[in-house]
């Protein structure tokens, strides 16, 4: 008989379930009072009185303010209710600890299905390009008034290389639906493509174009032959193929113009970088030249371009001045550091020289 009641209490307390614990507390509370109701201990029995001061006993904590007086009272707290108490409290404790290890370890090894909106996913692992990425969206964050979640995608083996400062998510596919869910892809605002094969970054950019053709998407080319390839299905994908060769090319012949566009890509404190921003949609359309005056005499920032709304690969470097820039139009520009305030007010009324 004691060998199977022994195998039944290592069945239900071993891994210490919730509904184990409940049962557990809700035994030992009423076959609490029921002993002490057995020794005349008015004082502790009545019903707010007993659950307050069993919680401070059971606890060990003992305020002493409700204390048995009758001998056998004593005799049933120094036996009962103290050794159980603290049996049960340390088995909520370490199930609360366990259940915060766990938790966390999920999301480092990133098992978790998150819960996040208008974040930015960034698909795909290259190691320490990656982590120049993270870091470099990290930085960029930093300037918004919003600061969007960061979530990183990955069917690498590996851990959150950013624990605390990036979500993580580890998928078996990049194509199927109860995997990216975990990312929650239908919801992300920004979403970056860049794997090691490129076939991979073509077949997962088809797919989230499916999954959230309202979402920006970048996906990155080492092969640029690839990129026409994409854009005749997907045209809204703004695709980023290798540009080491051409840099080359044009440092050759223009010394300085790798420092030039590294600057300009950078987001570090020091040297100007680019940014871009759109015309509201309730400013009426405007002519390039009246952005451009304003935009340096005001914030110091000189217009490079523009792209029509929602064709961002149609960016038109250098545009005439009496180019009519519509609302919702995307405007490039160069500054020191990206403008979040723009009085457009007095844009509007301000004049071209």
């Amino acid at each position: 008989m004691w060998t199977k009641i022994r195998r039944v209490m290592l069945h239900y307390f071993a891994e210490s379930k919730w509904y184990t614990i409940v049962l557990a507390s809700l035994f030992y509370a009423v076959t609490s009072w029921l002993l002490l109701w057995a020794a005349e201990e008015q004082s502790l029995t009545g019903s707010i009185d007993f659950l307050y001061w069993l919680a401070v006993t059971g606890s060990t904590v003992g305020y002493g303010d409700l204390s048995p007086q009758t001998d056998a009272g004593k005799l049933i707290v120094a036996f009962y209710v103290i050794p159980l108490g603290l049996s049960i409290f340390a088995m909520v404790i370490g199930r609360i600890a366990a259940f915060v290890g766990n938790q966390w370890r999920k999301g480092l090894m990133g098992l978790s299905t998150l819960s996040v909106t208008n974040h930015i996913l960034v698909i795909g692992w290259n190691e320490q390009r990656t982590l120049l990425l993270l870091k470099l969206l990290l930085q960029e964050r930093e300037s918004l008034p919003e600061r969007p979640d960061i979530v990183l995608c990955v069917r690498a083996d590996i851990t959150n290389p950013m624990p605390g400062q990036v979500e993580f998510v580890k998928v078996e596919s990049f194509n199927r639906d109860e995997d990216m869910d975990k990312a929650c892809i239908a919801e992300a605002s920004t979403i970056l493509i860049d794997n090691p094969q490129d076939d991979l970054t073509l077949t997962t950019a088809l797919y989230c174009s499916q999954k959230n053709p309202s979402a920006h998407q970048v996906a990155y080319f080492a092969d640029e032959s690839l990129v026409g390839l994409l854009q005749q299905h997907c045209p809204q994908v703004e695709c980023t193929p290798s540009v080491a060769v051409e840099m080359l090319a044009k440092a050759a012949f223009d010394p300085g113009s790798s420092t030039l566009h590294h600057d300009l890509l950078s987001v570090d404190d020091d040297g100007q970088a680019q940014f871009s921003l759109s015309l509201p949609a309730s400013n009426d359309a405007m002519p390039y030249q009246q952005l451009f005056f304003a935009f340096k005499r005001y914030y110091d920032a000189t217009l490079i371009g523009y792209a029509p709304s929602g064709r961002t690969q149609d960016v038109t470097l250098n545009p005439s001045l009496d180019t009519l820039i519509a609302p919702q139009d995307k405007l490039y520009y160069i500054a020191k550091q990206r403008i979040t305030d723009i009085d457009w007010q007095a844009i509007t009324e301000s004049d071209n020289v």
